[in-house]
């Protein structure tokens, strides 16, 4: 299928009849036209023959896709040197805002994801075609797009010859452009979105050689549940990654490809992570409900049945011995199931002689199927931040009871940060494991600007001063990190760099109770959905740094800027750090290993959540005020600025 619907130089453009013209885009339509479109288009040619008839240089476009979003921007003119964005309300008498926001959103798709696109200078217009003449400035970001020009019917033309008469260009190879690569890194939102839709993740995710191979992991799983299948096995996969690696969105890519209920195949994403289940499920019956006009209850319905808290399936399989209708499962952040004694102690009131940990059990509900059935699980390193999470040693133990069962390793989850334990040789399952690169991604996606910030991350986790100073170096140019005492300029500082509908918001480590003499109450519950899913206008949502999200909120998720809010539960004395609770009214030493775990991990999912670059807050302190006197933060800023972060 072709990007676009219509592609000529300017001046057979301007000798096309009208007619010829809506015959050839309606002919590549593949929605249903209706008149109100029809009429669209035809109000459109229209207004371009006559704003443009003077132009002897030139392509214009209509209809051109824009993948990540998965829509398309009206026409796009290419002209000396510059991509000009032409959004068309016809009829429309106000620039509205959410209009201004799409045509935004299309120019920083488009430049941050279309290869072509990167080193060019993009003009995005919002043309109300009925609204009233608007005094533009023509100001270009650093990123080589212009503050967005606001137009009508009359004046495009005299907008594009004010750009030109301004700025210098260079010519385009115009068939290079319209057939570059395109590289989309959605959102965990966007990708759930679009594959529900039916979109094959090779359609949304990046195929460039220097990211991990997405694609080669999710066609060897499935590989793995085609054998099974095949020859009545039973298989359990460990699929490790960086955070932010994709496993997330391979594990719903799989869960989609396996719906294939007319094969008696049914398959579920399951997740502890109960912020991140509620998210996607609203998101996903938002957008079925939008697109396939049906009733908004009927589509949370539908979610529900593809995205599943584990709890929920564990419930299910307690109320009976037989078969579920799963045969393949997927079980997100896998690592963070819960051990024997936090799992029976939640299920005694269900079942008094419950006696497994949460990895033996769901390996024990796919061990009723009677032919076959895979689990596939989700490994984040660094990501366990509850107490009573067993981590991986639990699912290996497990696995030892199931004899019959084939197991498939990632080759690096022997690892300090996944396992640290050799499972050939002090497990007894070596007869039965594989170990393979394929089900290792180690490249951050989430982070589409910077494929270094995991390792920076961890580096300054582990006060490696000059190693976190050479990684920050090569991030600063693409990924931008800077330091604050002052929330305020926090605060302007992400509605500076945030863009259309690119979401920010202040995130806390929940331990960070001190942070509520500054406004910032880590206490106060929120409901993720609305954080992440509300826009502007709405006081629940993200972007008005009202309500904070913590660790156990955005793990899973991410925003395009956030502001890292640091507490004096993490912080740095005499060069090593310390680790807090904050108890009735003082701070206590955490002793515990692995409370010292979950709290350095808590910091990692929380460093980890920026799509494009944060700023980090540190407060001043107060030394009125002994639970927060100013060395409590001193330390931690001073550290962060010999690192080279530069401060606001």
């Amino acid at each position: 299928m072709e990007r676009y619907y219509y592609l000529r130089d300017i001046e057979n453009f301007i000798e096309d009849d009208p007619n010829y013209i809506l015959g050839k885009i309606t002919k590549n339509n593949e929605f249903n036209l209706e008149k109100l479109q029809r009429d669209a288009w035809i109000e459109q040619i229209n207004i371009l023959k006559d704003n443009l008839s003077d132009y002897k240089s030139g392509e214009l476009v209509f209809e051109y896709i824009i993948p990540r979003v998965g829509k398309r921007i009206d026409n796009i003119f290419i002209y000396k040197g510059f991509i000009f964005l032409l959004e068309f309300k016809v009829g429309e008498g106000k620039y509205n805002f959410q209009d201004q926001e799409q045509v935004l959103d299309y120019a920083l798709d488009l430049k941050n994801f279309h290869e072509e696109s990167y080193d060019k200078r993009i003009i995005p217009m919002l043309i109300s075609t009925n609204a009233e003449n608007f005094t533009n400035t023509y100001n270009f970001h650093e990123d080589n797009i212009m503050e967005l020009v606001l137009c009508n019917k009359n004046n495009i033309k005299d907008n594009i010859e004010n750009i030109i008469k301004i700025y210098d260009y260079k010519n385009i190879d115009s068939h290079r452009w319209l057939n570059s690569r395109y590289k989309p890194t959605p959102t965990i939102i966007e990708a759930a979105q679009a594959l529900y839709k039916g979109h094959n993740v090779k359609e949304i995710s990046r195929s460039d050689a220097g990211a991990k191979n997405l694609n080669q992991s999710t066609d060897y799983i499935n590989d793995i549940i085609e054998y099974s299948k095949a020859n009545n096995k039973k298989s359990i996969c460990f699929l490790t990654g960086v955070p932010g690696a994709g496993k997330t969105l391979a594990g719903l890519n799989i869960a989609n490809l396996r719906q294939k209920y007319d094969e008696e195949e049914h398959a579920v994403f399951l997740s502890g992570n109960g912020p991140l289940v509620n998210v996607l499920r609203e998101a996903l019956a938002l957008d079925d409900s939008k697109n396939n006009d049906i009733m908004r209850e009927e589509a949370r319905r539908k979610a529900k049945t593809f995205i599943q808290p584990i709890h929920h399936f564990r419930d299910e399989a307690l109320s009976t011995n037989k078969p579920l209708l799963e045969k393949v499962v997927i079980f997100d952040e896998a690592q963070r199931a819960w051990d024997k004694e936090k799992t029976v102690k939640f299920m005694k009131d269900k079942h008094e002689d419950f006696n497994k940990s949460e990895p033996d059990y769901l390996i024990s509900i796919l061990d009723r199927q009677k032919d076959w059935a895979v689990i596939i699980c989700l490994i984040g390193g660094g990501q366990e931040i509850h107490t009573g999470e067993a981590g991986l040693e639990e699912w290996f133990k497990s696995i030892q009871n199931y004899k019959e069962w084939d197991v498939y390793v990632s080759d690096k989850i022997t690892g300090k940060e996944y396992l640290n334990l050799n499972i050939s040789n002090e497990l007894k399952i070596e007869n039965r494991i594989k170990f393979t690169d394929k089900l290792h991604l180690n490249v951050s996606l989430r982070s589409f600007r910077s494929e270094n910030l995991s390792n920076f991350v961890e580096n300054v986790l582990e006060l490696n001063l000059e190693e976190s100073r050479n990684l920050y170096k090569k991030l600063k140019e693409n990924y931008p990190i800077y330091i604050t005492r002052d929330l305020n300029k926090a605060k302007q500082w992400l509605i500076k760099k945030a863009r259309g509908s690119e979401r920010y918001g202040i995130i806390a480590s929940s331990g960070a109770r001190r942070l509520k003499a500054e406004g910032i109450d880590v206490k106060a519950e929120i409901k993720a959905e609305n954080w992440f899913l509300k826009n502007k206008k709405d006081v629940r949502s993200s972007y008005y740094m009202e309500d904070i999200a913590t660790e156990f909120d955005i793990q899973g998720l991410e925003l395009d800027w956030t502001c890292l809010a640091w507490g004096a539960d993490f912080r740095i004395e005499n060069g090593k750090w310390v680790y807090k609770n904050f108890r009735g009214n003082k701070w206590i030493n955490i002793n515990k290993i692995s409370d010292i775990l979950y709290k350095k991990n808590s910091y990692r999912v929380l460093l980890t959540r920026a799509r494009q670059g944060m700023i980090l807050y540190i407060q001043q302190g107060n030394d009125k005020d002994w639970t927060r006197p100013s060395k409590y933060y001193d330390e931690t800023f001073n550290y962060l600025k010999k690192i080279g972060l530069p401060i606001v």
